[in-house]
């Protein structure tokens, strides 16, 4: 399918736009939540820098044209210029991207944090990591009769690309896309990929709820 991109000033004039006449900006998805770990081997300074083909809605710890922090293996990060701690670092922003929806999962509303559980698991998050993913989309899905969910990877890297320095021995980026249902419909079911932590790794989550 189709990618359809619009630049960061085109989106943030949809956005002036939206303010004075008190709409919704059209058929634009938020990335709703992406936070990255880090996990070196030992103790290191870590510069990230996000390329991405939207407009940057919030971020913490703030983002100057990239964050730098030191990085501990546990994930904790440290803000060298301030001595502040994080869990991870977050942003959120507004892009339109048209995202494959034809193979996914339909899942009961109910049942959405046990599958959760269930794939975030098999693709590679820790337990505290599937977690905080859970306990952020759970409300937003589990009312919902149905929920059609995708996972993805090229559309979404292809559009929020990572620049990590040091760069990291592997790279975890789960990015789920889902779209409520009133009743359940076939889709080809997805497949889903281990993934393998070696040496500095970095590992990323986040999710949209597709107009």
């Amino acid at each position: 399918m189709k990618k359809r991109i619009v630049s960061a000033t085109l989106v943030l004039a949809m956005l002036a736009c939206v303010c004075l006449m008190g709409c919704q900006p059209p058929e634009l998805d938020t990335y709703a939540k992406p936070v990255i770990y880090l996990y070196p081997e030992t103790p290191t300074d870590v510069r990230v820098e996000l390329e991405y083909n939207g407009a940057l809605t919030c971020t913490y710890p703030t983002y100057e044209n990239g964050w730098s922090v030191t990085a501990y293996p546990d994930g904790t990060l440290v803000d060298p210029a301030t001595g502040l701690e994080y869990s991870y670092l977050f942003w959120e922003g507004i892009a339109d991207v048209d995202y494959a929806m034809s193979r996914g999962f339909v899942v009961k509303g109910e049942d959405t944090a046990a599958f959760l559980r269930e794939k975030l698991s098999y693709m590679g998050l820790t337990a505290r990591e599937y977690n905080e993913f859970i306990v952020y989309w759970l409300p937003q899905m589990q009312e919902n009769a149905y929920n059609l969910i995708a996972f993805q990877t090229d559309a979404y890297t292809e559009n929020a690309k990572l620049i990590i320095t040091p760069q990291p021995d592997s790279m975890l980026r789960v990015f789920m896309t889902y779209q409520p249902l009133e009743e359940p419909i076939e889709v080809e079911e997805q497949t889903l990929t281990p993934f393998a932590r070696e040496g500095f790794c970095v590992v990323e989550w986040g999710g949209a709820k597709l107009n």
